[in-house]
């Protein structure tokens, strides 16, 4: 019988990996050579509770695979939207190393992909905080983006009004003036034009806000949705903005926020500035207009805080 594999929940791999070195390790993945256009896409299969989406990747000494399965009417059952899975592999033997809470990585890999991009693409004196959501990954984008710039106050915006505030008081807990707006309330609109950033974490399948509203200079990233046919922005904004994404064939692939505005005619695909890669070597210039970073998450970024996670557990 051989040993049980090691399982680091997500208490340990928060502790083991911080939000503001996750940044520092995708940064330095990618200084150091890794492509993520060559990153194998995830197939993502449709059952009757929702979806099962696999993603592999290798890199350097380590290999790993997350299995995540998202169920659109579990918060009706008083369960997890989104759950899984990562399997950590030895690179060159492909033998089993650890299993990892998948949720937690996914938790913190985003916005630290988020707060990379802030980093290169948006304003240095950084400011008002917009965000669109009231979930983990709104929670994860307050505290990634602390790390990389000055933030002065934040307005939480969410659908369920609660929530919003609970994730408004949770800032003020770290010493962030904080604000919850109704969805429907007309400060919604000021909110966004006054905004230096905006980071939309929702499930929504339709643009949060009409893009005319965003001013120029204003940083957008847009994690919610990894399918061609749903989208937090619109057509408007993107072909306004300075467009940068994870890895272009992945947001061809699955990036309505993109694909839907190259399916009317509003852009084409030349107007992507940049994969994240580009955005960090500096080959990405903004334009006078606001600047857009839109992610899908990819595998790896999964595999590359794994990785971390597990060299420091050992």
């Amino acid at each position: 019988m051989t040993d049980a594999l090691p399982y680091l929940d997500a208490a340990t791999l928060e502790r083991l990996v911080p939000v503001g070195r996750a940044v520092e390790i995708l940064e330095d993945t990618l200084r150091a050579g890794l492509d993520p256009e060559a990153t194998p896409q995830r197939p993502v299969v449709d059952v009757p509770a929702g979806q099962l989406l696999l993603m592999p990747a290798a890199a350097g000494r380590y290999a790993g695979v997350k299995a995540v399965t998202i169920a659109p009417r579990n918060p009706e059952r008083g369960l997890p939207r989104i759950q899984g899975t990562y399997l950590l592999l030895d690179g060159p033997t492909l033998a089993p190393l650890a299993v990892m809470d998948g949720i937690a990585i996914t938790s913190l890999r985003t916005p630290a992909v988020s707060a990379l991009a802030v980093r290169h693409l948006a304003d240095p004196r950084g400011g008002k905080l917009l965000v669109f959501g009231s979930g983990p990954q709104a929670w994860g984008h307050v505290l990634a983006f602390r790390e990389v710039r000055p933030i002065t106050e934040v307005t939480v915006i969410g659908r369920d009004q609660g929530r919003a505030e609970t994730l408004a008081a949770r800032c003020r807990a770290l010493g962030l003036p904080a604000r919850a707006v109704p969805v429907a309330d007309a400060a919604v609109a000021v909110a966004v034009a006054e905004a230096d950033l905006i980071a939309c974490c929702t499930t929504a399948r339709d643009p949060l806000f009409p893009g005319k509203l965003a001013r120029d200079g204003v940083t957008v990233v847009a994690v919610g949705s990894h399918e061609p046919d749903a989208r937090e922005l619109d057509g408007d904004l993107i072909a306004r903005a300075t467009v940068v994404v994870e890895a272009r064939a992945a947001a061809l692939e699955e990036a309505g926020d993109v694909i839907i505005p190259i399916r009317h005619g509003t852009i084409t695909t030349g107007h992507l500035a940049g994969n994240l890669a580009e955005l960090i070597a500096g080959q990405v210039i903004a334009g006078p207009g606001p600047r857009v970073f839109k992610s899908t998450g990819m595998a790896w970024e999964d595999l590359v805080i794994a990785a971390a996670a597990y060299e420091a557990w050992i």
